[in-house]
């Protein structure tokens, strides 16, 4: 059996002493956002208490679906570097970014160069200069491929979409089929929801029906995001079975303007004689005694035909 947790959105940056000038653009109205709202809603105490309950668990991969920063400042990416190092080696966790990362065009090596090693796949890889040349990412660990798509780009104002694009999409089938063909449990793993519904049009995928229809094509054994800080459980069927799609919350909020409070997944998968086996355990962020505790759990058997 293998384990592993998906943690998303935890805006864990500060803006304390940012200069003016580096806000003479979209980044202005994330100031605003950060320093009348999400400030006091985007606690480092509850992540304090995430990465003292993250330690009770041996994983396999720790994956953080975006959403590390507020207006994607280089200061952020900075910040954020060392929050991930103290999360682990670039090996243990991986990570893809949001919309909140790609606010506005910046600098490749000031800001997501710095990320780098959390964001590659496995093995040698060419020094990238975009996002869409690293994704899809592809990690092995085990019986699990872990592919993933970068929904990130610079958007205008009041805009908080995404899109995977076309880049990304013709590679995409061709690393589902192969980790298919290796007999993988394989894990899509992306900041925007590719189902309709569970965003408003100003925060939706742009592509989604793109994304979803090489899903259906290719197949994928679970597809995870995060972006709408709140905790969802979907399934999308595949031309190879049933794929649960599942959204976690927001791993730092309080739960102050309507979202869920803070909370993540962890998840066991285990071959069995239909196919796979899925284990989903959920960790809830409770106030009074700050810590994550045991939460909804659920167990699937995902049917595949042997290959």
């Amino acid at each position: 059996m293998q384990h592993f947790a998906q943690i998303s959105d935890p805006h864990l940056s500060s803006l304390e002493g940012v200069r003016a000038r580096d806000l003479l653009s979209k980044r202005a109205l994330g100031y605003l956002s950060w320093s009348r709202r999400r400030r006091f809603e985007h606690r480092p105490e509850v992540l304090a208490a995430l990465r003292r309950d993250l330690d009770r668990f041996e994983l396999d991969q720790l994956l953080v679906t975006g959403d590390l920063t507020h207006v994607g400042l280089p200061l952020e990416f900075r910040q954020a570097l060392a929050w991930l190092q103290e999360l682990g080696t670039p090996t243990e966790v991986a990570v893809i970014p949001g919309n909140h990362d790609a606010s506005v065009p910046t600098p490749w090596q000031d800001t997501f160069a710095l990320w780098r090693d959390y964001m590659a796949s496995d093995g040698p890889t060419a020094t990238p200069d975009s996002l869409t040349t690293l994704y899809p990412s592809l990690r092995v660990r085990g019986d699990i491929a872990f592919i993933g798509l970068s929904t990130a780009c610079p958007k205008p104002p009041f805009m908080a979409t995404g899109t995977v694009g076309p880049e990304q999409l013709a590679r995409l089938p061709a690393l589902l089929d192969s980790t298919a063909a290796r007999g993988l449990f394989r894990v899509v793993y992306l900041h925007h929801s590719l189902l309709p519904g569970k965003d408003t049009w100003r925060k939706r995928l742009t592509d989604a029906a793109q994304v979803q229809q090489v899903l259906t094509r290719h197949g994928a054994e679970l597809v995870l995001n995060g972006h709408g800080h709140r905790g969802h459980y979907d399934e999308l069927a595949t031309a190879q079975g049933m794929a649960p799609v599942i959204a976690v919350p927001s791993a730092s909020a309080l739960g102050l303007h309507g979202g869920n409070t803070a909370g993540y997944n962890c998840y066991s998968v285990e071959r069995c004689d239909e196919g796979w086996e899925l284990a989903i355990g959920m960790r809830n962020y409770r106030t009074g005694s700050d810590d994550f505790v045991a939460g909804e759990s659920k167990r699937i058997n995902l049917r595949r035909e042997p290959r």
